[in-house]
């Protein structure tokens, strides 16, 4: 079903997928309060789904999106503005969203839209941008956008914006959402949290050798949902948390354990069952678009 407002020509409709964070550890912090982070991102075939459509007023106009969060603070319209003020483009684009990552639950969900914003709408555009310059406009509106961008399963190190690619092995994932949402920024300025782990080699990493993740402790003894939600995950397999919550996720072999255990989740939580996408659905898509424009 489409949003609403999704209605009349020239609209397209583009991936935002979500992201795991398969470990997450936090090993400084720079003179500006900045985290210097160690994280593994792990791109899912599952996500939102982006409609634009351009308009040659210039505006930027949001059709449809979440109710508790006004346009001006929606990282999809703020990603299209920074777009305009890039590349000089005068066009503008109706934006409407389909919302199926939670909020505040870990998976990058804002990040991911706006990402996908710049990217399809740098194609719709004409504005004939690289992906490092799409990158550097992305990390202005926060540190997860530039793996969006580039789309491909990554090391991220620095505050999230030194990406090193990675392959990992194909992997099916149960993702439960315990209902709450979980503020990043109050868990950054968190007391307890424990900011000088020793930094890790990326083939420690990227084979799965560490798991853990830094703010898993915090969110645990601030959020008793999501606490309870690890602990019913954790009696069936490896339960983790995603970024800094609120989302929680095992890792399966096959895709018929994964359908079993989000099954049997507990309500009111929801579950979902996703695979790992070592290259995003974005990706395939934007190179579809333009193979069609091409014959056309």
């Amino acid at each position: 079903m489409l949003p609403a407002g999704v209605d009349g020509e020239g609209w397209s409709a583009w991936p935002a997928p979500a992201k795991l964070n398969l470990s997450l550890r936090i090993v400084g912090r720079r003179a500006d309060g900045y985290h210097l982070l160690q994280t593994v991102f792990r791109l899912l075939d599952w996500g939102d789904t982006v409609y634009l459509r351009a308009r040659g007023d210039g505006r930027i106009v949001r059709v449809a999106g979440p109710d508790n969060l006004s346009a001006d603070d929606d990282l999809s319209v703020r990603a299209a503005r920074a777009l305009q003020a890039a590349s000089g483009c005068a066009l503008g684009a109706d934006i409407a969203l389909d919302k199926r990552i939670p909020q505040g639950g870990g998976l990058g969900g804002g990040s991911s839209d706006a990402a996908t914003v710049l990217r399809a709408l740098n194609l719709l555009w004409g504005c004939a941008l690289d992906e490092q310059c799409l990158a550097r406009i992305g990390l202005a509106l926060g540190a997860d956008v530039p793996v969006f961008v580039h789309g491909r399963d990554a090391l991220a190190e620095g505050v999230g914006e030194q990406l090193t690619p990675l392959v990992l092995p194909p992997a099916w994932y149960v993702v439960i959402w315990p209902g709450v949402a979980v503020p990043t920024a109050a868990l950054f300025r968190a007391p307890e949290l424990t900011r000088d782990a020793a930094p890790e080699t990326i083939a420690r990493l990227s084979c799965g050798a560490v798991c853990s993740n830094a703010f898993e402790p915090v969110v645990r003894s601030r959020y008793p949902a999501v606490a309870a939600a690890l602990d019913w995950l954790g009696g069936l397999s490896a339960a983790r948390l995603s970024g800094s919550g609120a989302c929680i996720f095992a890792e399966l072999a096959d895709r018929a354990s994964a359908e079993r255990i989000a099954r049997a989740c507990p309500a009111p939580w929801k579950a979902w069952v996703a695979a790992g996408a070592e290259r995003s659905p974005l990706l395939a898509a934007l190179e579809d678009f333009g193979k069609v424009r091409s014959v056309g």
